[in-house]
């Protein structure tokens, strides 16, 4: 067993973006945005259903114009999972996708135009039952802000926040959630930390225009991390200048790291040296090919040697300490054995079988306790 931090939860109002809970005692949920041209609807439809397939539990999808609202409408038909709705500055497409079937509408009440305009939207929010999400931008603020703090400080996107906030409090409406976000760490950190205590609302968390798949997924783990180790967040996004279902792989790993959340294969391997007895790396990669379908959770240790294998090896569902021959363990006792040409197939068939036997013994337990209530 690792050593594990309690991580203490803020406390937040809880809204449903579709069948999905956030804030409360709700998982963090994992979401990414779709890249397709809206319009094109099969294009959006595929990368949606990529994103499904990957395990999103959100996803949001720009829609700049009405036609996009209409190709919106087509999609809807076609997609099961939560939509979240990007609008800025037409209220009257707020208007129309709320008809259309969005989970949520993620607008700034404050570049909408006037009161009436905005409380339109607001009313049609909560005639259909569906959230707004306020979000700010450093690459956005208000000119005001921008000449008052001369950079878009936390103190800049904290009084944006809230005058977002202040709109929907006068419309009495509640049913929100909240970003706010830099590409850089320490200030989108700071915004953060400061709204946490001022608001009950939850937090989506990002740290926006993070870069490409390698830097942007390193600088997001640091900031999201600092933020969810601390109890702050409830949904957050990896922006990478990538593949979005890589957002959605690098937003689970954050959360699996810290313990918040599994799914999926947690792999655990050495970083191989001279005392290796096959090629780590090559096998590892190989795993991570073979297993990203899995969304199930489960621990997997591939260590190439004997001085930190057995020990790894022991703590994980499957584990395979590097030999002559190499050994593989189930449970953290010793299974088999295994020779090199084989390791990859092999751990492969011992993971998927784990996981099979794991949901019959997890269904009959489940059947046992129906009968037993039911004899009752």
């Amino acid at each position: 067993m690792s050593f594990k931090v309690d991580i203490k939860r803020r406390k937040s109002r809880q809204i449903m973006v579709g069948n999905v809970a956030v804030g409360g005692d709700a998982p963090v949920s994992v979401q990414s945005m779709t890249n397709t041209e809206t319009c094109d609807v099969d294009a959006t439809v595929g990368q949606l259903q990529a994103l499904e397939r990957a395990g999103a539990d959100i996803v949001r999808v720009s829609i700049p114009s009405m036609d996009a609202a209409d190709a919106f409408a087509k999609i809807r038909k076609r997609v099961t999972l939560p939509l979240i709705t990007d609008i800025h500055f037409d209220y009257k497409i707020a208007l129309r996708v709320a008809e259309l079937g969005a989970d949520c509408l993620r607008i700034n009440p404050g570049n909408i135009g006037r009161e009436d305009r905005v409380r339109a939207v607001v009313d049609s929010a909560r005639d259909h039952g569906i959230p707004i999400r306020i979000g700010v931008n450093a690459g956005s603020l208000e000119k005001d802000l921008q000449k008052k703090y001369g950079e878009p400080t936390p103190a800049a996107l904290v009084e944006s926040a809230m005058r977002h906030i202040d709109i929907l409090d006068k419309l009495d409406f509640q049913e929100y959630k909240i970003s706010l976000k830099a590409s850089d760490v320490h200030t989108t950190v700071a915004a953060y930390r400061e709204l946490a205590g001022q608001i009950e609302q939850p937090l989506h968390l990002g740290i926006t225009e993070a870069g490409a798949a390698r830097s942007g997924a390193v600088k997001s783990a640091i900031g999201l991390g600092m933020l969810l180790n601390d109890g702050i967040g409830d949904t957050i996004r990896v922006s990478l200048a990538a593949d979005p279902v890589e957002e959605i792989k690098v937003g689970f790993d954050i959360l699996k790291s810290l313990h918040i959340r599994s799914k999926g294969v947690n792999l655990i391997a050495c970083p191989s040296c001279s005392r290796q007895e096959f090629d780590v790396i090559k096998t590892v990669n190989a795993l991570e090919a073979r297993f990203e379908d899995i969304i199930e959770p489960i621990d997997v240790a591939v260590i190439g040697c004997v001085v930190n294998g057995p020990g790894e090896a022991k703590a994980v569902n499957v584990g395979l300490t590097g030999g002559s021959p190499n050994l593989l363990y189930i449970n953290g006792k010793p299974d088999h054995k295994v020779e090199d040409e084989d390791l990859v197939d092999e751990i492969e068939r011992v993971v998927r079988d784990f996981i099979a036997n794991r949901s019959k013994e997890d269904n009959n337990n489940e059947l046992k306790v129906t009968v037993q209530t039911a004899s009752n």
